[in-house]
């Protein structure tokens, strides 16, 4: 069962200019990235109910940052209902919602250790659950696997994340790196946006899906590239720009414009 949390509150109706009045023009910017982000898991199906969280660090010298209201399904979330809350899991600007303990217990363990983590996003798709909990983890046999060979890190099934000394080992295990496979668990990806980490999460879980169909077959009967291809892969990702969502991001907010774009409220 997913953790539940005694940092919660009942919804409450908090009107957008309630929250866009009381923050600075650079947070509405992010909360609207963030919001946008919830409502794109939710289009692709990576949600898991009320569970999973995605957030991203406030501008300013304060480390706060934004998580979603514990309660709230990702298709529901506006810029408005994100919570902002502090290194120490407290709430810095009541709305009326509460937050899941779990989210802030790796989300904030994340942001705390990594200046340039400004987002974090942590799923529990099937792909992504199925890939966690094989030996091999994510195995190199597709293009798109290839290219996060040398920006992975894995992390081992301590129970659900409510205790806090998980932290220090978590972060530990995630190093520099940007994408995690959390054993047993999910997947988890950072970026200095929320495009960045919400693109790397996109092929992440595409690179998931397609190991659990190629494993359809067997895994001796699985093709593996040549190693000097690897090398070339390897090397091709290094001599180019980390994935940005500069191109992608755009797009995608006009995809849930065209559906709803209540996100921005």
């Amino acid at each position: 069962m997913p953790a539940q949390s005694a940092l919660r509150a009942q919804p409450a109706d908090v009107p957008s200019s309630h929250v866009k009045d009381r923050v600075s023009a650079e947070e509405w910017a992010v909360r609207v990235d963030l919001a946008a982000c919830y409502r794109l898991v939710a289009h692709f199906g990576w949600d898991d109910l009320i569970y999973t969280h995605l957030s991203a660090r406030v501008p300013g010298p304060e480390h706060h940052f934004l998580i979603n209201p514990f309660g709230m399904m990702f298709g529901e979330v506006t810029a408005s209902s994100l919570v902002k809350i502090d290194q120490h899991g407290e709430i810095v600007l009541p709305t009326g919602y509460g937050i899941n303990k779990a989210g802030f217990v790796i989300h904030g363990a994340v942001h705390e250790a990594r200046d340039d983590a400004q987002a974090v996003l942590h799923t529990h798709t099937t792909a992504g659950v199925a890939v966690s909990a094989q030996k091999w983890g994510l195995l190199a046999i597709g293009q798109t696997s290839m290219t996060y060979t040398d920006d992975m890190a894995y992390h081992e099934y301590e129970g659900i994340a409510l205790e806090m000394d998980e932290r220090t080992r978590l972060v530990a295990d995630l190093g520099t790196r940007n994408n995690m496979i959390l054993r047993n668990h999910g997947l988890l990806t950072v970026g200095r946006t929320v495009a960045e980490a919400f693109v790397r999460m996109f092929f992440l879980e595409k690179a998931c899906t397609a190991q659990i169909a190629a494993l359809s077959a067997g895994y001796d009967n699985l093709h593996f590239p040549p190693a000097a291809a690897q090398e070339t892969v390897t090397r091709q990702v290094a001599n180019r720009d980390a994935i940005g969502g500069n191109l992608e991001w755009p797009a995608l907010l006009r995809l849930l414009d065209r559906q709803d774009p209540s996100y921005r409220d």
